[in-house]
């Protein structure tokens, strides 16, 4: 057979993984070339790299090159190749005409001049003229123009051979399949289902990279499934080639499905990408092999079904370009590290991203990265091997200023230090105990609250995950009887000891007076002083790993006093759907999350806070598909609300008049009209769990006589706060 000058074009960063695919199948003179690669081979060559080809997005075949200077000369080069000799008269065609020049500014007129010199030469040769069709043409033309040069090729793909055929529905933002299958051999996928290793997608979408591992496990042609390809109109086609050609890879798809195969399994929170999956995977006729299932990145763990081999956990997460807020995405790729780090050791990993930064986050030290382009985006394939000598561990941060040498305390700090030592002897070894094999562990708490009225102040400790400990101090306003000099000379005693009482360096003690502010900007909530560090340390309470920021707000994002009530909300959420009303930085649903609920919703007035509860869940491996924020006035959220749920927290502030709300929030007033709209969005048999730290707050038992009222304030007080045991009041509320 005649040997055929052909060029095969493909994503940029794949042409090296392309030239090995042609040469692999017979391909002669092979010549890489920026996002293609041109080669040699006759007839069955160009069949062969139709079918076989996972990497090209089109198979071409050069007729004609000439220089162009304007449109006649366009036009009469193209004129002048025997067309007739490829088309029929009653043929369709259509031109693709890519890439432009002085005198061939727009693609569509570079197509149209294309088109009539076709039409023109085969109406002259023949008397009658083939039309256009933007659908399913019998023939499509390529064009190139590029340097002054246009090339002019049949295209013996038809549609791009990346449309396999299997993906009839597809989620937000999905990976091409020539895209996922060159990602995949970068990763080394062949070598590992070669040797029996398994494949785990946690973030799989519509399951792309899922059904190309199979196809190149099974050894099937990820062209077999496709409907038509362009050659098959083409007046020089070998049908009697192309169907032996078919046979053998439908022979070849046999023995690959008939032999033993590699466990392939993909997760995704968002069900409905899951059951476009489903539909993929079915479409590929794969469905009796491949496993999807709606999962959190929180639960990823290898399946426990069998005894598998070490193999690849590979996936596209989000990268910030697309989807998601780039600070939660930080601490999802963080989770997601950690849950290799603790599941999968001595696996491969490989993370897809257009956000390398992102893949820093993991902790663990990546040993290739390869450089590829997710269409027009640059991206990244970072491959790790997830041993214990690649973990990245931060370094603790050096302290700022060694300790000064002890100096004597005055008598009256020396009085709040004794203090101190002796409810951190009775409280550490509490939170200690609790924190022993307890899923109510214990690392923040509050060490004293104004126990000694002279010194009038709340100090809460936080341990961070990593052990080292901070404290908090919030001096309460000083009453106007005392002298400004006694109350600020009282606050330096403060500030002299607790970092001695507590062996705490002062660089990590916080130090805020609660006092009430007035903003110009409307804001409830002020920002006191940046950290130079930014420093932002998580805390563990339960199975939930929180944000804690102890400086730049008059409130760390942790209600400590609020504990009881979020274990509480963990233990009774498991398949709720769970409603977080006024919802801060959404602790409580991250609790409900990591204990099994349907979903949760999380709703508030602020976007900082909101952020903050984006991040708390990403940190947790939790996605916003199933665990969504929605910025809104609760007050009127609750007027519009249309959904049910079975678990719902309602814990207001005591007192609100932010501009962004219509009117004013009162919580003595407000309460029954807020707790009746609360129930209008509780399902039946569901629970209500109403909070408020108004200390003087009374409840309208008879105005709100249709329910079932429940105090279980003293339940939800725990030993660090009972000092002051009117520090909040809580009820269950049910029908």
């Amino acid at each position: 057979m005649i040997s055929m000058n052909l060029f095969a074009t493909c994503p940029k960063g794949l042409e090296g993984l392309l030239y090995q695919e042609l040469d692999a199948i017979g391909a002669q003179h092979l010549k890489e070339t920026v996002a293609g690669v041109a080669f040699e081979g006759d007839i069955a060559l160009a069949y062969r790299a139709c079918l076989w080809s996972r990497l090209a997005n089109k198979i071409l075949l050069p007729l004609a090159e000439f220089p162009v200077g304007d449109q006649n000369t366009l036009y009469n080069g193209a004129r002048n190749i025997p067309w007739e000799e490829h088309l029929g008269p009653q043929s369709t065609l259509l031109v693709d005409f890519i890439g432009s020049s002085g005198a061939i500014r727009n693609t569509q007129f570079g197509a149209l001049k294309i088109k009539d010199a076709i039409v023109d030469r085969i109406r002259d040769v023949t008397g009658d003229r083939p039309s256009v069709s933007k659908q399913h043409p019998d023939l499509r033309i390529n064009a190139r123009l590029n340097k002054g040069k246009v090339t002019i090729s049949l295209d013996l793909s038809g549609e791009s051979l990346h449309r396999r055929g299997y993906r009839t529905k597809q989620g937000t933002a999905p990976m091409k399949e020539n895209l996922a299958a060159g990602v995949l051999l970068r990763a080394g996928w062949p070598d590992i289902a070669a040797r029996g290793g398994a494949l785990i997608d946690p973030m799989c979408g519509s399951g792309t990279l899922l059904v190309e591992a199979a196809l190149i496990a099974a050894d099937i042609a990820p062209g077999l499934g496709r409907a038509r390809f362009g050659f098959e109109q083409w007046l020089n086609h070998r049908n009697d080639i192309w169907l032996e050609l078919r046979e053998e890879a439908i022979a070849r798809k046999r023995a690959g499905l008939a032999k033993s195969r590699p466990e392939i399994r993909g997760y995704d929170a968002n069900l409905s990408v899951i059951r476009a999956a489903e539909d993929n995977i079915i479409q590929a006729e794969l469905d009796d092999w491949l496993r999807v299932s709606r999962k959190e990145l929180a639960d990823l763990k290898q399946p426990t079904h069998k005894v598998l081999e070490p193999g690849l956990v590979i996936t596209n997460p989000p990268y910030g370009e697309r989807l998601g807020d780039v600070e939660s995405l930080k601490l999802l790729y963080q989770h997601l590290g950690e849950r290799l780090k603790t599941e999968f050791r001595g696996w491969r990993a490989g993370i897809f991203t257009g956000n390398p930064e992102l893949g820093k986050q993991m902790g663990l030290r990546a040993e290739k990265k390869y450089r590829l382009y997710n269409g027009t985006l640059p991206a990244e394939l970072l491959m790790f091997s997830i041993e214990e000598s690649q973990f990245v561990s931060a370094a603790p941060k050096p302290l700022k200023a060694e300790l000064e040498a002890d100096a004597p305390l005055s008598s009256g700090a020396q009085m709040l230090a004794n203090r101190l030592q002796k409810n951190l002897k009775q409280l550490a070894k509490w939170a200690k105990k609790q924190r022993r094999g307890s899923e109510d562990g214990i690392n923040a708490y509050r060490l004293y609250d104004a126990d000694m009225p002279e010194y009038s102040a709340a100090i809460d400790l936080y341990r961070s995950e990593q052990g080292d400990l901070y404290a908090h101090v919030q001096e309460y306003a000083a009453p106007k009887s005392v002298d400004e000099a006694r109350a600020e000379q009282r606050f330096a005693e403060i500030q002299a000891a607790v970092p001695r009482a507590l062996d705490i360096h002062p660089d990590r003690v916080s130090y805020k007076q609660r006092r009430r502010h007035k903003h110009s900007d409307g804001s409830q909530y002020q920002k006191l002083a940046e950290r130079p560090d930014g420093e932002i340390i998580n805390v563990i309470e339960g199975q939930a790993r929180l944000q804690v920021n102890l400086w730049q707000y008059l409130d760390t994002g942790l209600f400590l006093d609020h504990r009881p009530v979020r274990l509480k909300i963990a233990k009774m959420a498991n398949n709720k759907r769970f409603l977080n009303l006024f919802c801060y930085t959404a602790s409580a649903s991250v609790h409900a999350a990591l204990s099994g609920a349907r979903f949760t919703l999380s709703v508030d007035m602020s976007n900082t806070y909101l952020k903050w509860a984006r991040n708390n869940l990403a940190l947790n491996g939790l996605s916003d598909t199933k665990h969504r924020t929605e910025q809104a006035d609760c007050v009127e959220w609750l007027k519009t609300n249309e959904q049910e749920f079975d678990l719902i927290l309602l814990d207001p502030p005591s007192f609100s008049n932010s501009k962004k709300m219509p009117g004013v929030l009162d919580i003595q007033q407000d309460h029954v009209d807020l707790i009746q709209g609360a129930m209008k969005a509780l399902a039946k048999g569901g629970t209500l769990i109403f909070s408020t730290n108004l200390r003087t707050f009374a409840m309208d038992r008879d105005a709100l006589s249709a329910y079932q009222l429940e105090d279980i304030t003293p339940q939800t007080i725990d030993k660090d706060f009972q000092r002051n045991p009117k520090i909040h009041q809580c009820w269950l509320v049910r029908w």
